[in-house]
């Protein structure tokens, strides 16, 4: 039998989502958590202000450095007493905002976390309690963090990925005011960051799926249009932010590609790109992004000369077409954009330089065929993140995300 799309987390958009919600709830212990980013910022600010305004009182607590399983746990020991935790942050801070929750009900499943083995992926049973009840207010664009079910969690030696229904957060408040001092460039990399896990699913999956497909074609599209819009107002307002309306575009698609018939149906383990990227990142101490924006290419350009291990050259050829069409179509918003390659690998490239998101990356050798020894010892060799690619197949693959990452243009 194949489960159907539930989705608990409630989303509301605009500064007085929150407030809203707010209002249909009972509970009044309330745990204000902060990232160490923003704890002075206007959003913090008026976070706490709509809490007190009904009525609560909310306790701050401010949250910096990584998640580890230490830093969860003692989170989970901070918010005991609340039944209402409320989190103002990005990914890394909902993550462990999340995962704190999940400890505050239930102390057992620390052991799931810190059990010795050598996966990357920790899988939650389907049963799994949680609580207190979890707002998520995110600052960041393109984790998604606030509609997702997976978590992150920092060890020494990298990332593991925690994955359960139970990770959902109960509401999520998207307010334009949380990313208004969000750098361009950043804005720039959280559409990278969508288009990135939409099309990892799309592609990674070697089925169609005749709605599903269209849903997640549909958002790909529309996150290509998204960015250029942002590359295009970058360049009008000389690299300042992207304005309120358009953030809110973004970050709506950055939701919806975590939930929804855009996944329903997939492999869960479709987006190969996604471990390796998370591997070579760890490693030479790279921003998230900029190992995706440099692996990306080489990685189409595997899969589109027939490596089905990765995903499908059909599948990707079809949507790529359809993303050179929208990257011509200005929507309104100024002139049209010189066409993309025809080939995918030249085409992502040339996408990625043009939102101007940094993809040159330097690396010995040496380096790389730790990050593939690493790759497969946490999601491959018979598991199914990356089963079927060996180390050397990986370093190639990394050796030509180096060599490749000198901007193109187009």
């Amino acid at each position: 039998m194949t489960l159907g799309w539930h989705c608990p987390t409630v989303m509301a958009y605009g500064g007085d989502g929150l407030t809203r919600w707010l209002g249909t709830r009972p509970e009044r212990s309330v745990a204000l958590l902060l990232d160490g980013g923003v704890a002075e910022a206007s959003i913090a600010g008026s976070v706490r202000a709509r809490i007190e305004r009904g009525g609560r009182m909310a306790r701050t607590v401010v949250i910096t450095g990584p998640g580890s399983p230490h830093a969860v746990t003692e989170l989970a020991r901070r918010i005991q007493d609340e039944d209402l935790v409320v989190a103002v942050g990005g990914g890394s801070l909902l993550d462990q905002a999340k995962l704190a929750v999940l400890l505050r009900t239930d102390p057992d499943v620390l052991a799931r976390l810190t059990v010795p083995q050598r996966s990357g992926l920790i899988l939650l049973p389907p049963e799994q309690a949680r609580g207190p009840r979890l707002v998520t207010v995110p600052t960041t664009l393109g984790t998604g963090s606030e509609l997702s079910a997976v978590a992150c969690l920092e060890y020494q030696r990298g990332k593991r990925l925690v994955m359960g229904g139970a990770l959902r957060p109960d509401a999520a408040v998207i307010d334009p005011e949380a990313t208004a001092t969000l750098p361009a460039e950043l804005v720039a990399e959280g559409v990278l960051e969508v288009l990135f896990r939409i099309c990892g699913s799309y592609v990674g999956d070697h089925r169609d799926q005749p709605t599903e497909d269209a849903l997640a074609q549909a958002l790909a599209e529309r996150t290509v249009r998204l960015g250029n819009e942002v590359r295009a107002r970058r360049a009008r307002a000389r690299g300042r932010a992207a304005d309120e309306r358009l953030r809110m575009e973004i970050a709506k698609i950055s939701g919806l590609s975590h939930a929804g018939w855009v996944v329903l149906n997939r492999s869960p383990y479709a987006g190969k790109g996604w471990y390796l990227a998370n591997e070579l990142s760890t490693e030479l101490g790279l921003r998230k992004m900029t190992a995706v924006a440099a692996l990306l290419p080489p990685l189409w350009g595997a899969i589109a000369a027939g490596d089905t291990r990765l995903g499908s050259a059909r599948r990707l050829d079809a949507l790529w077409q359809r993303l050179r069409a929208a990257a011509l179509d200005p929507a309104g918003k100024g002139r049209p954009a010189p066409p993309l390659p025809e080939d995918p690998a030249s085409g992502i490239a040339a996408l990625i330089d043009s939102w101007g998101v940094g993809r040159r990356i330097t690396a010995e050798p040496g380096r790389l065929a730790v990050v593939a020894r690493r790759s497969v010892r946490a999601w491959g060799a018979g598991l199914p993140m990356l089963d079927g690619l060996s180390a050397a197949d990986i370093e190639g693959l990394l050796a030509q995300a180096v060599c490749d990452s000198t901007p193109v243009s187009h």
